[in-house]
């Protein structure tokens, strides 16, 4: 059935997102949100499987007739649709945040995932019945009654313990199993194909080097502002004093010149300091990220908290655009967001570093403005993710996610 539309309230998944939500830790809430997902799971893969008995006869007696087959066709999407739908939000428990659904293949989908689903509500009730066996057992021998003639004994403890052990692991790799091919389903059949995904990279690609070319070309008209503004304007009057050092005509006028030249020739080093700063940092290769980030805190005139918790160096890129994110976030709160203070966060979460610039000011970020684009540039080329929220009124919270693996 070679439909190519969208469904409605479509959920993408990319193969890196679907990596990372796998290599989540399993917790209370993870496990809760499987278990319904599977619970769920089952239920629709029976009404699939009676689609599907319903479905297949009635194709099969419409193939010689074109206008019948049409009209099959017609029924089936309006079946299958709302099914696939329902999948869609179902494996939003799962974790999946980026998958790129079309009906084109959702018959097909669904005709492959009723045994999955089947499969899942097997484990479930094999899980209940160890469970209310447990259960069964205990409430028994708390009542003073052996069930079954069996009584507890510490052998029998031992053995039932040792066993409901091994079976409860089993039951939890099955359920972690279950859920690992209805994602491999899905993407097999919904998701994009390795040529739309190669298509999809290019594009990325392209942009993310017009975004690298453009970031360049604005730090370099900065860069030549400031020093045509500040560093040429301090050099012309330090030339100017010296020639008029040079007419002076009594020693007393002399040394007065000399003095405002030695001045301003501090000044014109100051600013040359300044704008070799702002291009790149000598302390980030000599002393690395976490003593740069302290410079930054120092020299941003307000309380700057910054919570370092990086257990290596990361990568040259990565710990460059850190540092900038960073370093443009808190000179920004300072500048712009008349904020009284700002926590800087660096985190590792397995392969990728997360950056938190937080601060009390008064919001209203532009996402768009010169330096924030920039910075987004910078982390997409290195296939990462920039965030600001701010809210008018603040605070303002600036992100990134910064592979590293």
């Amino acid at each position: 059935m070679p439909v190519d539309r969208p469904l409605p309230g479509q959920v993408r998944l990319l193969p890196r997102a679907a990596r990372i939500a796998a290599k989540k830790p399993m917790n209370v809430a993870r496990a809760l949100r499987i278990l319904a997902a599977l619970v769920i799971g089952t239920l629709t893969a029976v009404v699939e499987l009676a689609c599907l008995l319903v479905a297949a006869p009635l194709a099969l007696l419409c193939l010689p007739h074109a206008s019948a087959r049409r009209a099959g066709e017609r029924a089936l999407r309006a079946v299958a649709v709302p099914l696939a739908q329902v999948e869609m939000r179902r494996l939003g428990l799962l974790g999946v945040l980026d998958l790129t659904v079309g009906t084109g293949r959702v018959a097909g989908y669904l005709a492959a995932r009723w045994p999955v689903g089947l499969l899942g509500g097997l484990v479930l009730f094999l899980l209940a019945v160890g469970v209310s066996t447990c259960v069964y057992f205990a409430w028994s021998w708390a009542h003073g009654q052996n069930p079954d003639g069996i009584p507890p004994t510490p052998g029998i403890l031992a053995y039932i313990g040792v066993l409901g052990i091994v079976l409860l692991f089993l039951d939890i790799m099955g359920i972690q199993g279950v859920a690992a091919l209805e994602l491999r389903v899905a993407r097999r059949f919904l998701g994009p194909s390795p040529t739309e995904l190669l298509e999809r990279r290019i594009d990325e690609l392209a942009r993310t080097r017009a975004g690298i070319v453009s970031a360049v070309d604005q730090e370099r008209r900065r860069i030549e502002r400031d020093l045509h503004d500040g560093v040429q304007q301090r050099l012309v009057a330090l030339a100017v004093l010296i020639g008029r050092a040079r007419r002076g005509r009594t020693p007393q006028l002399r040394d007065d010149l000399l003095q405002q030249a030695h001045e301003e020739a501090q000044e014109a080093l100051r600013e040359l300091r300044e704008v070799a700063w702002r291009v790149y940092p000598a302390e980030l290769d000599t002393l690395g990220l976490r003593e740069s980030l302290a410079a930054v805190a120092e020299r941003a005139g307000m309380p700057v908290t910054v919570a370092y918790g990086l257990t290596a160096r990361p990568p040259t890129e990565v710990e460059t655009a850190v540092y900038f994110v960073v370093r443009e976030a808190v000179t920004n709160a300072a500048k712009h967001a008349a904020a009284g203070q700002v926590r800087v966060e660096i985190l590792e979460d397995e392969d990728t570093i997360v950056v938190r610039v937080r601060d009390d000011g008064c919001g209203g970020a532009d996402p768009g403005g010169g330096g924030l684009s920039g910075l987004a540039r910078r982390v997409a080329a290195l296939d990462g993710r920039f965030r600001v929220d701010s809210p008018p009124g603040g605070p303002t919270t600036v992100s990134a996610e910064l592979p590293c693996g």
